[in-house]
């Protein structure tokens, strides 16, 4: 059963961008997460498109910058679909294409954060942070393309070598409760837990959350659809090929059972034919004597009623041209 806003968690994508589009919550957990302060905070929403009439450009990640003009890019991920990488350079190379202009120097690109808050180990390194920046390999120093690509883990386990700020926060992604942001003592969290309360009592919020779970269900199930239909034509093709496999081999079976039964009829009938022509031969060389010609006329042929026939005329004839005559 779908669950209600006010029961969601932060690490709920939709919930998650809904409450970073507010500058204020954004700020906090960029704060948060980077472990320092940063100038304000302005959520571009024309990149950030968790809002459109039709609910056709639905992006569940954040697009913001500060006023030093910082970009970042945040989403919360909750199924490791083993892609992130990739997806961390898409944002990346999105953010750059979006804040150069046409004929400005590649200079005038701004350092940029690509943030992943993940509710799995994206890396299995047990961490509950992952921080890559480009650095050459050879004598291991820093690019100076002023990225940095953040993975967040909040199954982590190095506690000890991890901003206790930063644990608590990742644990609270997972459990955005009263009872949770209690017992964290935690000021940050605590002012958090208040703007997203508030953010869940929000009715424009709810009555968009409904719609959106009513059209991703209808888009859901318009999938399942076509994915059954798709099935069912593969299964159909499936038994189709397996069915005519099975026909395939009952004549193969037969044809190969005929084909065995007319070559021992044939290799019968060529056996009762030799036996008769040599019958004649030595009828014939008996009583007369036999031509080349005449000879190889007889052991050719294989016609058993013609050669019976022969048999016949060798037996009663009195000479070679009365039988040849007959033949």
């Amino acid at each position: 059963m779908k669950k209600q806003l006010k029961d969601l968690n932060l690490n709920n994508a939709f919930l998650f961008a809904a409450a970073l589009q507010e500058p204020d919550i954004c700020q906090m957990i960029l704060e948060i997460i980077l472990g320092k302060e940063i100038p304000r905070v302005k959520v571009h929403t024309e990149h950030t498109i968790l809002f459109s009439n039709n609910l056709r450009s639905i992006r569940l990640d954040v697009y913001a910058s500060t006023e030093t003009e910082v970009k970042y890019n945040l989403e919360a991920q909750n199924r490791d679909e083993k892609n992130l990488p990739k997806r961390s350079r898409f944002h990346q190379a999105e953010m750059d294409v979006t804040s150069l202009k046409p004929g400005e120097d590649f200079n005038e690109l701004k350092p940029g954060y690509v943030i992943f808050i993940c509710t799995f180990d994206p890396f299995g390194k047990g961490r509950y942070q992952y921080t890559f920046e480009e650095r050459c390999l050879e004598e291991n120093f820093p690019l100076g393309d002023e990225t940095m690509k953040i993975f967040l883990n909040t199954k982590g386990k190095n506690e000890k070598e991890t901003p206790e700020l930063l644990v608590h926060f990742l644990k609270y992604m997972e459990e955005s409760t009263d009872a949770c942001a209690v017992r964290m003592q935690e000021p940050v969290i605590d002012k958090l837990h208040g703007r997203l309360d508030a953010l869940k009592r929000s009715r424009d919020l709810e009555a968009y959350y409904m719609t959106l779970g009513e059209w991703l269900d209808n888009e859901a199930h318009i999938e399942a659809q076509e994915l059954a239909k798709g099935m069912a034509e593969e299964l159909a093709k499936g038994m189709a090929e397996e069915l005519a496999k099975d026909i395939a081999k009952e004549l193969a079976k037969d044809m190969a059972q005929e084909l065995v039964r007319d070559m021992a009829e044939k290799v019968a009938k060529d056996m009762a034919a030799k036996a008769v022509a040599e019958d004649v031969i030595d009828i014939l060389e008996l009583k007369y004597g036999l031509t080349p010609e005449i000879h190889d006329k007889i052991i050719l042929e294989s016609d058993i009623q013609i050669l019976k026939s022969w048999h016949k005329s060798a037996v009663l004839t009195s000479s070679l041209d009365e039988f040849v005559s007959k033949m």
